[in-house]
This record gives structure tokens, sequence and C-alpha cells, in this order.
């Protein structure tokens, strides 16, 4: 493959000159997860112990093409992912060509091969460009071993009507027996909030039900307020609070994208109070107000196949991760000889399963 790009490393997304900015803030304004605000909140808040941010800037000539947001731990270079990572994906200039991508792809194997393991993930597996660049990589002599990451689950929406009528029978039932009851409560309050003076008391909202909830200790307690804070200043936050009362018992936090896609980031309610079912009603008071004020038109319910999420959506999608594999180092080949043994392993006891008698 001809020599036609170069990878320059830069420590942080703050060293990008203007052009390579402009290429991160395109990719934000397509989705969120992939521009600057969310990679600097992951930057600042959501890394391990002695990591560090940087970047990998692809130019050809004098002209940036690419961005691919990393970070270095121990001596492994990953992508800039956290658990709170919904998908990935290097900014790259829009109008390349498949050939042009995969001369991309190329110079990073190149740069790749500086490290044992490269650790991609949180990936789309359809994405074409994704698939250019990782083409160039293999070409550059690393290897690829491709993982299952996480499952996606979402779906396409059209009016809060057809939304419901679309649930599960008993999930609608459920949603309109609650919301009625929830209506006819004295006490009973909603608060959105999308930035302004409102925000800080909406984020103070949100962690006094998380704290009460049945959720884990957050690996990262900073991450989900700076998100909201980032969230909000760029105009896709949508933080719904039930209150009863004066005391908030459920909350959620979305990210209501000008395209039409509206992901939920973390939810939570007051177990104390799980006889009104606050998660289901605040959720469904979300949904509706996300589908009609905002005019949703797919709705993403992050990470995981947690057994809720198929309730509220239909459809489900893989994502994946991707090592690229220095075999010409004593680690890289070490784990690309531990992936090939899982792979003989899951081959033999698949085959015996099918051969068990039935």
């Amino acid at each position: 493959m001809a020599d036609t790009v170069r990878i320059e490393t830069l420590p942080d997304l703050a060293a990008l000159p203007p052009a390579a900015s402009a290429l991160l803030d395109a990719a934000g304004r397509a989705n969120f997860f992939f521009g600057r605000a969310f990679l600097a909140t992951v930057a600042t808040h959501a890394l391990e112990p002695g990591a560090r941010a940087c970047c990998a800037l692809a130019w050809e000539g004098a002209r940036p093409v690419g961005v691919l947001a990393l970070q270095i731990t121990g001596g492994r270079l990953a992508s800039l992912t956290s658990p709170y990572t919904c998908l990935y994906a290097p900014a790259l200039a829009a109008d390349l060509s498949p050939a042009a991508r995969r001369a991309v792809g190329f110079a990073f194997g190149r740069f790749a091969r500086r490290w044992p393991v490269v650790r991609l993930d949180a990936l789309d597996d359809d994405r074409a460009d994704l698939a250019d660049l990782l083409a160039g990589a293999a070409a550059a002599g690393v290897v690829r071993v491709r993982f299952r990451h996480f499952g996606n689950w979402h779906e396409a929406v059209g009016s809060w009507q057809d939304y419901l009528n679309a649930r599960p029978s008993m999930l609608r039932a459920t949603i309109q027996r609650k919301l009625r009851r929830w209506e006819r409560l004295p006490e009973a309050g909603f608060t959105l909030v999308d930035g302004g003076e409102a925000l800080e008391a909406g984020i103070a909202a949100f962690e006094q039900v998380y704290a009460r909830s049945w959720k884990e200790p957050e690996p990262f307690p900073d991450f989900n307020a700076a998100l909201m804070r980032e969230a909000a200043a760029a105009g896709v936050l949508r933080l719904g609070v039930l209150h009863l009362g004066a005391t908030p018992i459920a909350a959620q936090f979305w990210l209501s994208e000008p395209g039409g896609r509206a992901s939920v980031l973390k939810l939570a309610h007051d177990e104390a109070q799980q006889a009104l079912s606050p998660g289901t009603v605040l959720t469904a008071m979300m949904i509706r107000h996300l589908i009609e004020a905002d005019g949703a038109r797919e709705l993403d319910f992050g990470r995981g196949d947690d057994d809720y999420k198929k309730l509220w959506v239909g459809a489900r999608r893989q994502r994946v991760g991707v090592l690229l594999i220095n075999p010409r180092r004593p680690a890289g080949l070490a784990t690309l000889a531990r992936h090939a043994l899982g792979r003989l392993r899951h081959a033999v006891r698949r085959r015996d399963t099918i051969a068990e008698p039935q």
C-alpha cells in the first residue's frame, strides 16, 4: 500500500490543530459519543489510575484526515472508551474514498505495531469506514482478532401511541395504569431539565435517587455529573426527575440528539417507593416527551442485555471490539495464541453439544 499517510501522536485532544478539531467536532455532531465533549469527559473522569489520554492524528500531506482518541495504560494502547461508552469510532474526513481510508488504517497499523496489542472496542460492526480502516491496519502487519463486546437494544419509533401499542401487553397495561395513578397523586411532580439554572439542582436530585437505588456504586463517581454538564452545554441533555412532594424518587438522563436519536445513559429509582413503580412511570414520561416534543425517531438503551430493555425496545445489535496484535512481539504472540486456543475450545464444546444424543 502506498505510503501516503503519516501518524502524529498528540498528548490530548486539546493539542489538536484547528483543522483536526473540525474533524472531531463534525463527528460529535453526527453522534455525541464521537465528539470532544464526551471524549474529554472520559479522559478527565473515567480513566483507570495510571492511564492517560492521547490521540493519533493522521495526516495526508498537510491535511489532517483522521483522529483516533486513545489511552495508554501500563504500556497498553486502547481506544479512549470506558464503561460509559456506548459507541466509539475514529473521526475521519467525510470525503475520504475507501482506498484513502485504508491508507489511514495502514498508517495506524504501522503505528500500532509499537505495542504488542492495541484494543479498540464499543464498535459498530456494520460501519464501512471502520472496515476499511481495519483492512488497512491488517495490511500493515497486525493481526485482527474480533470479539463480541456488548449488546445494544434499540428501536425505531413513530408516534407515542404507535410506540405504546407496540409494547408487550403487560407493560402497556402497566404503563397506562401507573401513569393514571401517578397523575392522581396530589404530591406528584415531574421536572425535566435540559440546562440553565435548574441544572445543578437536577444533578443533585439524580445523585440522591441513585444513592437510594438498587444500583452498585459508580466506578467513577464524578462521571455522571460531569457528563450531564457537558451534554447540557451541547444542548442534548434531557434529565427527568420524579418528585413526591419535595423528595426525588426517580431520575434518569438521556441524550436527545438533533438527528432524532435519543439514548438513555443512566436511570434509577428509590426502592422504598417501589409500590408506585416510579421507574416505569418516569421512563414512559421521558419517552413520550422525547417522541412528542423532541421528535425522537430512534430510542437507544445503551450497553448491555438487561431484561427490562427488551420490553421497552425490540431490536438488538451487537457491538464488537477488535484487538490489533503484533505477532512479532512476545506478548502479542502470546495473546494471539490464547485467542486461538479459546476459539478451539469453543469449537470443541459446540461440536460436543451438537453430537450429544437428543
